[in-house]
C-alpha cells in the first residue's frame, strides 16, 4: 500500500462512490426510461398493476426483457413492487410524471434532451476544443420533441393559472383581446395553449427553425385554433408591431445577440405593453447553483444552450444566467421597469416593460 492509499479518507471514499454509483444508475436507466416511453410500458402500468408477464402481454414485448427492465425502475424508485402479489404499478405521482401527458412533469419528455446530447457528443468535444458553436436545427430531432415535451407540462401547470396573472394587468387586456408574440415559438406548444385560453386575442408564433414551425403550424390546425399563426422569423427581425404582450418561453438565454432581441421587442411592444421572460430558474452566484437543479441546467447549457449562441458569435449567457444579468440585458434594451413577477423551483418568471 503506498502513502497516498494509507493516508485516504475511507469514510469519505464511501460517501463519493455511493453518489458515483446513483449517477450510473441513472445514467444506464435513461435509455430504458426512452424505452418504456416509446413502448407503452409506463401507460400500461399506470392502468393496471401488472407482472412481468402481464405486461409483456399487453404491450407486445418479450417477458424476458420486461423482467429485466422492471428490476431497473423498481430499484431506482420509478415503479413500485409488490413481493406478494409479484406485481409492479406506478403510485399516482409516479403515473403523473411518467405516463400522464397532462400532468405537471412529462419526466420521458426530458430524457429526450438527454438522448440528443450523446447524438451530439462528437461536436460537443469539439467545441470544447475549438470555441466554436452549434445551431439549435443543427441537434438530432429528439431535442425538439423532448423539449417541447417536457416544457409543455410546465405550461400546462403554470402558465394560465399562475404566470400570466402574475404579471401587471396582462390577463385583463388577453381576456379583451390583446396581440401577442411568441418569440422562439419551438412547436408552439405555448403559444397554442395560450391562444385556446384567450381566443378574443390574436397570437403569432416567431422562430427561426423552420421545421419547428412547420410543426407549430400544424399543431395549431390539428387542434383547430384559429387565433393563432407562426412565421419563421428571428427573435431580431420579426416585422410585427404594437404588441400587448412579447414571451419569451426558455430561449432568450440561448440567443446569439439577446440584448438585440429585447431590444426589437422593445420597438415593438405598444407603449403600455409588457414583455414576459420565463427562464431557468438561477441564482446570481455560481454557489446559489450547486444543487440537483443547478446540475441539470448546467448539464444541459454546455451541451445545447451555449453552442447555440456561441454558433451566431453570441454572450453564451446559459441556462444559469441569473436575474441579475437579464435584468442587465433589458435595461440595455431599453426596458425601464423590470421585476421578478413569480417563480417555480425550475423557472424564473420575470416582467418588463416599457
Amino acid at each position: 500500500m503506498n502513502v497516498q492509499q494509507a493516508t485516504l479518507d475511507q469514510e469519505r471514499l464511501g460517501q463519493f462512490l455511493g453518489m458515483a454509483v446513483g449517477d450510473l444508475g441513472a445514467a444506464i436507466s435513461a435509455t430504458l426510461v426512452l424505452a418504456g416511453d416509446r413502448l407503452g410500458l409506463y401507460k400500461a402500468l399506470a392502468d393496471d398493476p401488472a407482472t412481468p408477464a402481464e405486461l409483456a402481454q399487453r404491450t407486445g414485448t418479450h417477458e424476458r426483457y420486461v423482467r429485466e427492465w422492471l428490476g431497473n425502475q423498481a430499484a431506482g424508485g420509478y415503479v413500485q413492487y409488490d413481493a406478494a402479489s409479484g406485481r409492479y404499478s406506478l403510485d399516482q405521482v409516479q403515473a403523473l410524471c411518467l405516463a400522464g401527458p397532462g400532468g405537471p412533469v412529462d419526466l420521458p419528455g426530458a430524457y429526450y434532451l438527454i438522448e440528443a446530447t450523446f447524438h451530439a457528443l462528437d461536436r460537443t468535444i469539439d467545441n470544447f476544443r475549438s470555441g466554436r458553436g452549434m445551431e439549435w436545427g443543427e441537434h438530432h430531432a429528439c431535442l425538439f420533441h423532448g423539449t417541447e415535451r417536457f416544457f409543455r407540462a410546465g405550461y400546462n401547470a403554470h402558465l394560465l393559472g399562475e404566470w400570466l396573472p402574475a404579471l401587471d394587468g396582462v390577463q385583463e387586456k388577453l381576456d379583451r383581446g390583446a396581440k401577442v408574440a411568441d418569440v422562439g415559438c419551438g412547436h408552439g406548444a405555448s403559444t397554442v395553449l395560450m391562444a385556446q385560453a384567450y381566443p378574443r386575442s390574436q397570437f403569432i408564433g416567431y422562430d427561426y427553425h423552420a421545421d419547428s414551425i412547420r410543426v407549430a403550424t400544424e399543431r395549431a390546425a390539428a387542434a383547430g385554433v384559429e387565433n393563432v399563426r407562426f412565421e419563421v422569423a428571428d427573435a431580431t427581425g420579426y416585422a410585427g408591431k404594437g404588441f400587448d404582450l412579447i414571451a419569451f418561453f426558455d430561449c432568450l438565454h440561448d440567443m446569439g445577440d439577446p440584448v438585440g432581441a429585447a431590444r426589437h421587442a422593445r420597438q415593438a411592444i405598444a407603449d403600455d405593453g409588457t414583455c414576459l421572460l420565463v427562464e431557468p430558474f438561477a441564482g446570481d452566484r455560481v454557489e446559489d447553483n450547486l444543487n440537483p437543479v443547478g446540475r441539470v441546467y448546467y448539464g444541459a447549457s454546455s451541451q445545447i444552450c451555449v453552442p447555440v449562441s456561441l454558433a451566431r458569435n453570441g454572450p453564451a449567457l446559459g441556462a444559469q444566467a441569473g436575474e441579475a444579468r437579464l435584468r442587465e440585458v433589458m435595461a440595455e434594451a431599453g426596458f425601464s421597469r423590470f421585476r421578478r413577477a413569480t417563480q417555480t423551483p425550475f423557472n424564473l418568471v420575470l416582467e418588463a416593460r416599457p
